[in-house]
């Protein structure tokens, strides 16, 4: 097996063999295969509509004025030179990425590019149209590439550590969700025809957004190409490279300067398209395309292929769904799995997350028992103030009146044990595996949660709350079994147990944008449950959270012996008298009923099952038991203080709890990992 330059050659050896002077006959089987499958659905699309003569004339000029050849010329297309450039353009930034960053999960979705771009865009769109006027891919630019700088400041220190940069990236794009999701929260009218753009829609009504593509797709290949040579230098060390007169950081700042232009080009005509940027390149390297070079051209023809296929697909089946499925939600949906059977082939060495042992544990408070009254005393301190006191108008008041009452205090009871069971959760997950970076939130089990509570609401006539529950516990349960089958041979290393997390939140992000984009009234519904908003809980509701949070805290208590035992290792766990296999199984059971139940009433967004279990151990609570008191105390504190926070920042506006958590809590991980 040959040599691997840590995190140059992450992939296993390839699954190809050469064919002398060219591409490997794999993988010219695979594109001739993409090619006839586009050729085939394109046929089949253009026969249905005029006939596949007219229909092929159709692309030069319409052969006749009937509805059926207009449309084809100035719509059908159009939408799939746009898919094949798009694709293409992607792809291209994809290898550009992973080359400069000696990362295979590098991509414009995966670093945050896309999402700042989009970001930009939506925020130009109501604050500053005019800023359109001058190029919508300027505005993507600099989205994108703001996002790709805070991805590699926080991952500079480490060297751009293959891992690190995932994880920065990971949070990064969850932040840069929490963003948008509250810009389109307050701005749904002026933003509605957004939402299925920015899921990634190809939809064209003419040839005008292909001819802004194409020169800039060619600005871009030839940008790529004349850094080509440049580029193979980054496989050296610092050292040799100075040596040979070469700066990296000028080297990396301009290659990745020509994938974010070619991500933000794209996102600014068609929004976000998944996982084509990461789908290709890896392809690529696994049929055994070493050369950068080669690379770049195979990329690029499989990611033009790739996203062609499948918007044709999606025509195809368009007039069978009950919904438009727009083709950037689809490509996310089929690149989860990807990613998911990439994972095991992935060898990321170096960068990894630090143990739990590893992290400070923070001052070891003589009396836990002491510090958790105090954390009581200021849990009870902040309820009483997030009831009585609010903004009236333009002040500040204290109001005892019982109807204002009436309303603040279940949402106050809902926020504090959602927070309770978040943080046990997260305390549960981060101990189990030995990974301070663990939490529902990031190994994508909240995702897994949402994903079957939104399956429930859309084809269960009127779910009940008990059966709303049945469903995020099996979502996360499911969530949790790839977790265990994908990690179980790694010994659930931390790094792998993250991309996993990676690839199911990436999931969920399809399914959001389907809801989002499908036109249903119940999608604004389930937007604001996404959110994390407590606005819709009732008193009794409310009374069901908060006792159901009391008697989780209380069934895990008797696990505390379990929790000690498993950081341990396997080895010595079981030589102390632990059943590891069972003891795994009923921690990971808990995880998922509490995840489910704090997901349905704050949504999938917040960070809390993270941060509280982080500053618990900052704070002294080391051994299981304080441990799990303590950050189910700060969970509960870090929840109400949200809520408060989100009614009462940009009154009379409200920004649902989750939101708020999940700035807060994304703030805090950014800073985590600058410490790594």
């Amino acid at each position: 097996m040959p040599t691997n330059t840590p995190g140059s050659e992450p992939l296993t050896p390839p699954l190809a063999s050469h064919r002398p002077g060219g591409l490997p006959r794999g993988f010219l089987a695979l594109l001739t295969l993409m090619a006839l499958a586009a050729v085939a659905l394109a046929a089949q699309s253009l026969s249905a509509s005029l006939g596949l003569a007219d229909g092929l004339a159709a692309l030069i000029a319409p052969p006749s004025a009937t509805g059926e050849a207009l449309a084809l010329h100035f719509a059908w297309w159009p939408r799939l030179v746009m898919a094949l450039l798009a694709g293409g353009a992607l792809a291209l930034a994809g290898v550009l990425m992973q080359q400069v960053l000696r990362n295979p999960l590098a991509a414009p979705t995966t670093l945050g590019v896309a999402s700042g771009a989009n970001l930009a865009l939506m925020t130009a769109t109501l604050m500053a149209p005019g800023l359109l006027t001058l190029g919508r891919e300027w505005v993507a630019l600099a989205g994108g590439g703001l996002a790709m700088g805070l991805v590699v400041a926080l991952a500079w220190r480490r060297g751009l550590a293959p891992m690190v940069v995932v994880l920065a990236g990971l949070v990064v794009n969850l932040y840069l969700g929490a963003l948008g999701m509250v810009v389109l929260l307050f701005h749904q009218e002026a933003l509605k025809g957004l939402m299925i753009w920015g899921a990634g829609s190809l939809a064209q009504n003419g040839w005008g957004d292909v001819a802004r593509l194409a020169p800039r797709l060619l600005l871009g290949a030839l940008a790529a190409g004349l850094l080509l040579r440049p580029l193979r230098l980054l496989s050296l060390d610092a050292a040799s490279a100075r040596s040979l007169g070469v700066s990296l950081t000028a080297l990396r700042l301009a290659g990745l300067t020509v994938a974010i232009f070619l991500t933000g080009c794209v996102v600014s005509l068609v929004g976000v398209i998944g996982f084509i940027g990461l789908a290709a390149p890896n392809i690529v390297r696994l049929a055994g395309i070493r050369t950068l070079g080669g690379r770049l051209v195979a990329a690029t023809l499989l990611g033009a292929l790739l996203l062609a296929v499948s918007d044709l697909a999606m025509q195809a089946l368009s007039g069978r769904l009950p919904t438009l499925i727009p083709t950037g939600a689809a490509t996310a949906a089929l690149g989860a799995p990807l990613l998911l059977w990439l994972i095991p082939r992935l060898r990321l060495t170096g960068g990894q997350p630090p143990s739990a042992d590893a992290m400070p544990a923070g001052h070891r408070h003589p009396a836990p028992g002491r510090l958790a009254v105090l954390l009581l005393l200021a849990l009870a301190g902040l309820s009483a103030l997030a009831i009585i006191l609010g903004q009236d108008g333009e002040r500040w008041a204290l109001s005892l009146d019982g109807a204002v009452l009436e309303w603040r205090l279940p949402r106050v009871l809902a926020a504090a044990g959602s927070g309770v069971m978040l943080a046990l959760a997260g305390t549960l997950i981060q101990r189990l595996t030995a990974n301070p970076m663990a939490s529902p939130e990031v190994l994508g089990i909240s995702g897994g949660s949402a994903i079957a509570l939104i399956g429930a609401i859309f084809l269960l006539p009127a779910p009940s709350n008990l059966m709303l529950i049945g469903a995020g516990t099996l979502g996360a349960l499911a969530s949790l079994a790839v977790l265990v089958m994908l990690n179980r041979n790694s010994g659930f290393r931390p790094e792998r147990l993250l991309l996993t997390g990676v690839a199911i939140g990436a999931l969920f992000e399809a399914v959001r944008a389907l809801v989002l984009a499908g036109g249903d009234p119940r999608g604004q519904l389930v937007l604001a449950w996404l959110s994390g908003s407590t606005y819709y809980v009732d008193l009794g509701s409310a009374v069901v959270v908060i006792v159901l949070a009391a008697g989780m805290a209380l069934a895990v208590r008797p696990f505390a012996r379990w929790l000690d035992l498993l950081p341990l290792g396997t080895p010595t766990a079981a030589s102390l008298g632990l059943p590891v296999a069972r003891a795994r199984l009923v921690l990971l059971a808990l995880v998922a009923l509490l995840t489910a139940c704090a997901t349905l009433v704050v949504g999938p967004l917040s960070f809390v099952g993270l941060l509280a279990p982080h500053l618990a151990r900052l704070l002294g609570f080391s051994r299981a038991r304080h441990h799990l008191a303590g950050a189910a105390l700060i969970g509960a504190l870090l929840m109400v203080l949200a809520d408060w926070l989100g009614r009462q920042w940009l009154y009379p506006n409200e920004i649902p709890a989750g939101l708020v958590a999940s700035l807060l809590g994304g703030g805090y991980f950014m800073w985590q990992l600058r410490r790594l």
